[in-house]
């Protein structure tokens, strides 16, 4: 078969990496992470969508979760369109549901690092954070308020601002063995050190990227069919597709 990718570049070594050991055939197409909001990540892969819609794919491959809803709304056109039921990318790399709700539970104050993430954050917060998928990042927020005021005065705003550190305990590490050096990891444990807090490398689980471009379907994905748009499911299946509403 002919898969078309579209990827966030928050994910761009594990979805180079299994797009050329997958049977079929695919391309990749990498959007980029400065489109940080919800309207606007939809907006530019709705325009991708249509872009390629006189191709002859078998299917396009979205390598996102709901990501805050951004991904709701997505019309499907001429191609079915495959998406993992998963809430954001650190699903995608946590590798499952179970694993993402047994994070949320254990320790939401959490901030996610990983090298492809940290590397195309280009000024915003190079974390992931759980539960928060709209508004600006407080970490990206803090580094705004040193740069124009210096860290003293960027400190008092944001204790003014409810102190956001006070809710997150743990930096975590994603390793995914695709890194060519440890320079990442290094920056994340330093951002926990500076915070005061705990740092942990954890692998990652990258199957369900694997089994997205393998073809693999049959659990874990939405296959939206032509005519037909993804939304929100409001129960654990997360994504769910409807009858496209207007044009």
């Amino acid at each position: 078969m002919h898969f078309l990718v579209l990827a966030c570049e928050s994910l761009t070594r594990p979805v180079q990496h299994f797009a050329a050991q997958s049977p079929h055939r695919v391309e990749v197409e990498l959007i980029p992470r400065g489109l940080h909001q919800p309207a606007e990540i939809r907006t530019r892969l709705q325009q991708r969508l249509e872009a390629h819609a006189q191709e002859p794919l078998d299917a396009i491959l979205l390598v996102y979760g709901l990501c805050g809803q951004a991904t709701a709304g997505l019309r499907a056109r001429a191609h079915p369109l495959v998406i993992p039921r998963t809430h954001d990318c650190i699903t995608l790399y946590l590798g499952s549901r179970e694993a993402y709700n047994r994070e949320v539970q254990q320790e939401p104050g959490t901030y996610w690092y990983s090298q492809d993430y940290m590397e195309h954050s280009a000024g915003q917060s190079p974390a992931l954070t759980l539960g928060v998928p709209t508004g600006e990042d407080p970490q990206a927020l803090y580094l705004k308020y040193v740069e124009k005021y210096g860290q003293v005065k960027a400190d008092r705003l944001m204790q003014v601002m409810n102190g956001w550190w006070a809710h997150y305990r743990r930096a975590v590490y994603l390793d995914t063995s695709l890194e060519e050096d440890s320079s990442a990891q290094a920056a994340a444990q330093q951002a926990a050190v500076a915070h005061g807090w705990a740092f942990e490398r954890l692998p990652a689980d990258l199957g369900l990227i694997q089994r997205l471009l393998n073809g693999d379907w049959e659990n874990d994905f939405l296959v939206v069919p032509p005519g037909q748009e993804i939304a929100m499911s409001y129960n654990d299946e997360i994504v769910c597709a409807r009858p496209r509403v207007g044009r």
